[in-house]
């Protein structure tokens, strides 16, 4: 059974170094951050297309402003989540890895925020234009707890040791 240690991470394996626990840590948020960009990547080409159709010429001024947010949200996200690789890349070699390991976990952090924003953001502007606003900002505020409750809530909550 693991145990979680006060600050979050688990203790360390008795075999692995620093080193080579910074190595596997990178190897594994670096892992994550690929399955996470993809999604990105088809948010901000769904976006991307949406204003070239016939439809958003019809947007009001509140969809406008709901579309341009959230593609700006989803720019954002994109540059936070890439952060890391690019950390690494610049820092490869120069004894940094520790460093990169736990800066690339807080950019991490801030591009989830980023990405349920944007998510978030396309459920607005969809269920806005199918349901009308009053629906989507019901079933936004629903999505956005979710987002919270899953992504943020229990994460930190499972961090703490059990009773």
């Amino acid at each position: 059974m693991s145990h979680i240690a006060p600050g979050g991470d688990p203790p360390p394996l008795s075999w692995e170094t620093p080193a080579e626990r910074a190595d596997r840590n990178l190897l594994e948020l670096l892992q994550e951050l690929r399955v996470v960009q993809t999604g990105v990547q088809i948010v901000f080409a769904f976006l991307l297309g949406v204003a070239f159709t016939n439809r958003f010429l019809h947007l009001d001024h509140f969809e406008r402003g709901t579309y341009v947010v959230t593609l700006l949200l989803t720019v954002v996200s994109s540059a936070v989540l890439a952060t890391p690789v690019a950390l690494h890349r610049g820092l490869f070699h120069r004894g940094a890895k520790i460093r990169i390991v736990a800066l690339s976990a807080r950019f991490a952090e801030v591009g989830l925020v980023f990405l349920a924003l944007a998510l978030n953001g396309v459920v607005l502007l969809l269920m806005d234009v199918v349901l009308g606003l009053t629906a989507a900002v019901a079933i936004t505020a629903v999505t956005l707890t979710m987002f919270t409750g899953l992504w943020f809530v229990l994460p930190r909550a499972l961090r703490r040791p059990a009773p």
